[in-house]
Order: C-alpha cells, then structure tokens, then sequence
C-alpha cells in the first residue's frame, strides 16, 4: 500500500481540530478510507463504512468494552444520586485548600491506580472533578492530570494489565526470532528505564502542577480563573453527570458511598484479572497477566461497582424506578463515548485494511542502524499510536518487527532499548490523538470538552517527547539510561520553568498594554 494508506487517519485528526467535531470528522475520515478501498467509488465506500463500523462492534473483545464502559457510567452516576461524590467533597476541603493541593491529589490518585488506565480515569476523575471546579481549575488541566498518570503508569506497573500484554507480545517476538537467552519479563523488566516517555511524563505533570502553564492550557487556565467558566465557551463537555442526573437523592450522605463501589470494582476488577488468566490453576500473578482477558475481568469489576451502588441507593431509600433511571442516565452520559469510541475502532480497521502501519514501517526501515534505532522506532510509534489512536494496536504492530531487528544489528543490549522506545513512543501518539480511547476515557471523567482536552495537552505531551528523542539519539553517547533519565527530567524542569515564565511574562506585558 502506497502513501494513500495514511489519508484516512489524517483526514480524521485535521477535521477533528479545525471543525471541533469529533464524530463528524471520524465518520468522514472512515468514509475516505471506504473511498480509496473501493478505488474511488463513493457508493461503495459508503457500505464500507458501514461494514467496518459493524464489524467493529460484534467483536467480542469490543462489545464487552462497550458493556464495561456503559457500567461504568452507571456506577459513576449512583455514586453522584447517592451523594457519595459530596460526601468525599466535605472530607477533602478542609484539607485541600489551593489549586495546587487538589492537583496533586489527582496526580497520588493517578500515581496509586496503577493496574488499569481506564479505570485510573474513572477513580481519578470522579475523585476531584468537583473539588478541582471549586478552586477554579480548568477541565483541560484536570483532563491532562489524567491523562498523563493513566497510561505511563499502567506501562510500568508494578503489575497491570498492560504489563502482561506488552510480556506477552516481547515472548512472542522472541520466540518467533528463534531468540535465546533472553527472558521475556526480565526483558520488559530491563526496558522499563529505557521507556523515556512514560518516566518523563510522570515526572511532567507535577513540574506544572506546582510550576506555571504555558501555551493553550495557560489560557484554559486563566479563563476558568477569571470568569469561573470551566470549559470554553461555546464548547460542551464529553459526559456530565449533573446534567444528566440532577441533584443527588439526598443531602449529607457518607463518603462511603463513593467508597465502597470503587473497591467493588477495584478487588472484582483485579481478582477477574487473576482468574481469566488462570490464577486459579497455579499461574504466577505476572503469568495470569500475559494470558488475561482483559475486557470481561473489567466488564466484571464495572458491574460489581454499579451493583454496589444500587444496594446502597436502595438502603438510603430510592426506590426502583429512580434506581432504573440512574441506570438509564448513567448510560446516557456514556453516549457520547461509545460512538466515538466505535468510531475509533473502525479508524483502526481502516488503517490495518489499507496497511498504514506497514507502510510508515516499511518507507523508514532502510535507514536504520544501531545508533539510530531507538530513536526511529519512536518517532514511528509515535506517528503509528497517533495515526491509528490505540498505543496497544502499536505495540502490536512494532514489536514483532523491531526485536528481531534490534538484536539482530545490536544484540541483547539493544533489544531492552528498543523494547523501551516501542512502547514510549505508543503511548505519546495514544497521549495526544484524539481519536485515542484512552483521550476519550480522560475527557468523560474530567467533563472536558474533548477536542479541548486534546489543543491543550499536545504542547505538554511535545515537551517530555522532545526531550526523549534527544536522549534516544545520545544513547551511544552515554550508555546508562539512568544517566541519561536524570539529564532528561533535569532538563525538563528548567524547560517547562522557561516555557511558564515566558509565557507569564508575555501575559503580564500583554495585561498592561490592554489597562493603559
């Protein structure tokens, strides 16, 4: 497949930023994929789209994430009509006093929930999007918050769904290479310092938490400083709970309310994890990981949680028609989501149907070389995650190419580093698509405007990235990834110092023109 095969995914990104439609751009961008697959007939392409879009959904991985998300609105929403959400306000502002308090309580929270980014952003944004908007902070800045602890550290565990995922892809390279001597977790084990992104992104978000913002998000900032205005205007969140649920069902209700559905889903969630991998038959936690199924032990977990929060509405008095509407309205909030998620996925066939993937892949492969590796397999991962919108679907797609390939022109050594940067680089172009799932799942549960959520966060995410690739180029320079991590998160913190002082100072100049 020629240059035609990365049309598609443009066309959705370009649309989406400049007419601030999500679902309208994927559609046409689907609809473009359709028209080149049927070499130009308009008509065809339409049953295409359509074909995809279907087949996306009957797939059984896909239709229980489908499920599992729509839960998860409902439990958010009994934990709203219960009154747990205000229940854990009244504890927290006593002692969460200043924007930057309620910021760092969201980058713990997002640092603690380590075993799954979906659920990350549900705990975490449900946690403080009420006592974020009480200190004024903007729904992009929350929704970055989110964003940029979920995914990071669902990659580098200690233990998450991800981790077995990316084992099982490393002993499936390894293997198909007819590789020996390396040990597929000790390899992901080995990588981890090496993944530069994810460990600078980490260390990002409380750099600008306690420093100054910069960019978009400076304006976002100052907006909902200012006037209070949380979103834009003109502009809608993704989801709101409010809207959709109106006041909870009774005033002073206990914060255990809020509690109690997030261990629900938090122990049913994990222990699904350990089960659907084979725990029960003797399986290491890690080996349960790499065979679980992931989408029904969290559609599991997600039921557990709406479950609870129906026991607990009928204890505190609602009666079955309320509970059946909470139900209702906790997918309604959701709707927005699950289109554009199918929307989402059906970009992703139509790049794995026009061969996008093997075509950046296959236009850059000549030019590597052992110094240069790392550094081309991130930028590729980067373009690849962002293109298609699922860090996963890269992952998939590089590993078993770049392994061999690694170990073949610079053996084990080099095989860590390029494990390190596949999976940096997916979760940069995840990070900052707006066609990813994971940005989608951060907008819900902040009620941000998603395409908001999206401007705000690129100059944020091109810091750390920026910086990666540097470090990925010196690594034949200075061989030790620990050095080369701390010259990067040194050089961060004076960056992102430069970039907020800059900016502070260009708005202050700005400020006195505007008065004299």
């Amino acid at each position: 497949m020629d240059f035609l095969s990365v049309i598609p995914p443009i066309v959705a990104v370009v649309l989406a930023i400049l007419t601030k439609r999500v679902l309208f751009s994927l559609f046409i961008s689907i609809w473009v994929g359709g028209f080149i697959a049927a070499d130009g007939n308009p008509f065809a392409a339409v049953g295409m789209t359509f074909t995809w879009m279907k087949d996306v959904m009957v797939d059984p991985w896909n239709a229980r994430f489908l499920v599992m998300t729509a839960l998860l609105g409902t439990g958010a929403a009994f934990m709203f009509k219960t009154g747990g959400s205000d229940g854990l306000i009244k504890i927290l502002e006593k002692r969460l006093t200043t924007k930057r308090r309620v910021g760092s309580l969201a980058y713990f929270l997002g640092i603690i929930i380590f075993f799954n980014d979906y659920v990350n952003s549900v705990i975490v944004g449900n946690a403080t999007k009420d006592i974020t908007a009480r200190h004024r902070m903007s729904r992009e800045k929350l929704s970055y918050i989110i964003d940029s602890t979920a995914a990071p550290m669902a990659t580098i565990g200690p233990v998450s769904d991800w981790i077995g995922f990316q084992v099982s892809l490393i002993a499936a390279a390894i293997a198909s290479a007819s590789i020996t001597g390396i040990e597929p977790y000790f390899a992901f084990l080995q990588s981890i310092p090496w993944n530069f992104y994810a460990i600078l992104c980490l260390f990002a978000v409380p750099m600008i938490i306690l420093g100054k913002d910069f960019g978009p998000m400076a304006k976002a900032e100052q907006r909902a400083k200012t006037t209070g205005k949380l979103i834009p205007d003109g502009l809608t969140p993704l989801s709101s709970v409010e809207e959709d649920l109106g006041k909870p069902h009774q005033s002073g209700a206990s914060v255990w309310n809020f509690i109690l559905p997030l261990i629900a889903l938090i122990t049913v969630g994990l222990w699904g994890l350990w089960y659907t991998g084979g725990g029960a038959t003797g399986k290491s936690m890690m080996d349960a990981l790499a065979d679980t199924d992931v989408s029904a032990a969290l559609t599991w977990g997600a039921f557990a949680m709406t479950l609870t929060g129906i026991i607990l509405a009928l204890i505190q008095g609602m009666n079955l028609k309320v509970c059946e509407d909470t139900v209702l309205a906790g997918i309604k909030t959701m709707l927005p989501a699950l289109i554009i998620i199918v929307l989402a996925w059906s970009i992703g066939t139509v790049t794995e149907d026009l061969g996008t993937a093997e075509f950046v892949v296959g236009a850059t492969k000549s030019w590597m070389t052992p110094a240069l590796l790392p550094f081309l397999i991130f930028i590729i991962a980067m373009f690849v995650s962002f293109a298609t919108g699922t860090s996963w679907g890269t992952m998939s797609i590089l590993t078993p190419i770049a392994i061999p390939l690694a170990y073949a022109i610079g053996g084990v050594e080099l095989v860590h580093i390029a494990i390190g940067s596949i999976f940096a680089g997916s979760i940069f172009g995840d990070h900052i698509s707006p066609i990813s799932d994971t940005t989608v799942m951060a907008s819900i549960f902040s009620e941000s405007d998603h395409i908001a959520h999206v401007n705000t966060q690129i100059p944020y995410a091109l810091v750390p990235a920026g910086i990666s690739s540097v470090l990925y180029l010196s690594y034949t320079l200075i061989g030790s990834s620990i050095i080369l991590l701390l010259i990067g998160i040194v050089v961060q913190f004076f960056l992102l110092r430069y970039l907020g002082n800059r900016y502070q100072k260009k708005y202050e100049m700005t400020a006195n023109r505007v008065s004299v």
